[in-house]
């Protein structure tokens, strides 16, 4: 069972930036492809980015690229997401997932394990 724990969710204001961190458990880590998706009030979760195990491959939600940048060091079993131009719209809980699988997907279902979310506020 892989543990993920976020960090670095806050409160900011529009233009600032935040980085988010996603530490995992298990050394698998390394083989695993890892994901950030993000939750508003009243919406479903969405997806925000995502990379492969190697780090050589990532995916970005259009709302988010060119402001956020996903990467990961699997020699600290950690995943980040750099975000920077931050808007009141990006205002979420934001998870950290991850999958057993090579593909690196941009949907909740394939993706095995979730960390408890950290909050993320952009004030206008």
């Amino acid at each position: 069972q892989v543990q993920l724990v976020e960090s670095g969710g806050g409160l900011v204001q529009a233009g600032d930036s935040l980085r988010l961190s996603c530490t995992a458990s298990e050394r698998t880590f390394s083989r695993m492809t890892m994901g950030w998706f993000r939750q508003a009030p009243g919406k479903e979760r969405e997806f925000v980015a995502a990379i492969s195990w190697s780090g050589l491959y990532t995916r970005y939600a259009d709302s988010v690229k060119g402001r956020f940048t996903i990467s990961r060091d699997n020699a600290k079993n950690t995943v980040y997401l750099q975000m920077n131009s931050l808007k009141p719209e990006d205002t979420a809980v934001y998870y950290c997932a991850a999958d057993d699988s090579l593909v690196v997907h941009t949907t909740t279902l394939p993706y095995d394990y979730w960390g408890q979310g950290t909050q993320v506020t952009v004030s206008s």
